[in-house]
């Protein structure tokens, strides 16, 4: 049996601004792997930029941060590949990919937790989470979003992937039917009640954060990721009536 639901809105926003308030470079709230992804390419550029010998070859700390992000992504976009041999959209998968990205969320909290890190930096120019043990925890949110790319994408809803609000947003603009208000638009109203959750998880989280810390909102983060794939239980198959 298939299933398309809307998938894994309400528990990741608060990982997500952990994430992005630990890297100071990052200024977007949502948008991670993509701001990471750039980050890097801009370290890659600065090699070549000036006259050599006067070139910064320096490894800085954010780009170290951005490339152990964007690396632990890929290969957890690549194990969310996982589910082609079940089934993507097969009741199994959907809970077990969910029970995956809380199982790797809850180890972010821990190993943050451990690391005794700051959950947000001082200065821009000082970046938080330096030791071994909080790149570790930032290796287990980033693959942690990559599982849940992959499912929020193989389910082919107009939801998209739930990580990047910019993404969801240029689909609701560009709609054909954006504009008929009095029309019930599916593929415009879930657009729309996509960027509006993601927007609210993101506030929330950074609220959360600025309260209980770091390792306490992303252990709320697994909370919501277990209420979601217990969730998968009781949803209706696609041919449901």
């Amino acid at each position: 049996m298939s299933f398309r639901s809307l998938p894994y809105m309400s528990g990741v926003a608060s990982k997500r601004e952990t994430l992005h308030r630990c890297v100071p470079e990052n200024t977007s709230s949502l948008v991670i792997i993509h701001a990471f992804g750039k980050k890097l390419a801009i370290a890659l550029a600065r090699l070549f930029e000036g006259p050599k010998g006067f070139r910064d070859m320096t490894f800085h700390r954010a780009d170290q941060q951005a490339l152990c992000s964007l690396i632990s992504f890929q290969l957890g976009a690549s194990v969310g590949r996982c589910g082609d041999r079940l089934g993507p959209l097969k009741r199994i998968w959907l809970i077990a990919g969910t029970i995956l990205q809380a199982l790797l969320t809850m180890a972010a909290a821990v190993t943050l937790w451990q690391s005794g890190e700051p959950s947000i930096a001082d200065t821009r120019a000082d970046p938080s989470w330096n030791n071994v043990l909080s790149f570790v925890a930032l290796a287990f949110m980033s693959a942690s979003l990559g599982v849940q790319g992959v499912l929020g994408k193989r389910l082919n809803t107009q939801f998209g992937t739930t990580i990047v609000l910019t993404t969801v947003w240029v689909e609701l603009v560009s709609d054909p039917r954006l504009f008929k208000i009095r029309q019930k638009v599916k593929s415009r109203d879930h657009r729309l009640l996509a960027a509006v959750v993601l927007f609210v998880g993101a506030f929330s989280g950074r609220a959360l954060l600025a309260k209980v810390g770091s390792p306490a909102t992303l252990g709320i983060a697994v909370g919501f990721r277990i209420l979601i794939a217990t969730s998968w239980v009781f949803i209706g198959g696609k041919n449901t009536p």
